[in-house]
């Protein structure tokens, strides 16, 4: 007869594995040591780190009530649920991540010949570049131009555009 899998059996390997993912990832982002799929990585795997935390709560939820009834566990999860409502606010503060949306957006919709000027090099030196890359182009075209009309990533396009190797 085979071993009854229980939450118990799955959660915590889950919630210890996914946390050493979450904080590596996670440390390495605050220090700006992105590299890779780093942040991708961090992004969407969360979500089997928030999966094994719920089956680690279910699996021990008496452990858990009693944690709730002690006056630091109610601190620590009011703590955390201000912070958490807290960061859906600016504060008047701009951040990188607030800003990476409309830049993106407006590097893609920009003509080429606009952005080989942001790049520091010519039109013709990033029309070849393109080229070299299978994209036929002219500098009056977005990068959204050229993903609807050669079927490119526009990130792809990007890359190619302000020479970032994958």
């Amino acid at each position: 007869m085979a071993a009854r899998i229980t939450t118990r059996s799955w959660a915590t390997p889950l919630t210890i594995g996914s946390f050493l993912l979450m904080a590596g990832t996670g440390v390495m982002m605050f220090f700006e040591w992105e590299r890779g799929l780093m942040t991708v990585v961090h992004q969407w795997f969360s979500w089997f780190f928030v999966t094994g935390a719920i089956g680690h709560i279910v699996a021990n939820i008496k452990p858990f009530q009693s944690h709730l009834k002690a006056r630091w566990g109610r601190y620590s999860i009011a703590v955390f649920a201000i912070v958490l409502a807290a960061s859906f606010f600016s504060w008047g503060q701009i951040t990188g991540p607030q800003l990476e949306r409309p830049i993106e957006q407006a590097l893609v919709y920009a003509p080429l010949s606009a952005l080989a000027d942001v790049t520091g090099q010519s039109q013709a030196d990033l029309l070849a570049r393109l080229r070299q890359q299978g994209i036929e182009a002219e500098a009056h075209q977005s990068v959204e131009d050229l993903a609807r009309l050669h079927g490119v990533d526009e990130n792809r396009a990007l890359a190619i555009i302000f020479s970032v190797e994958g």
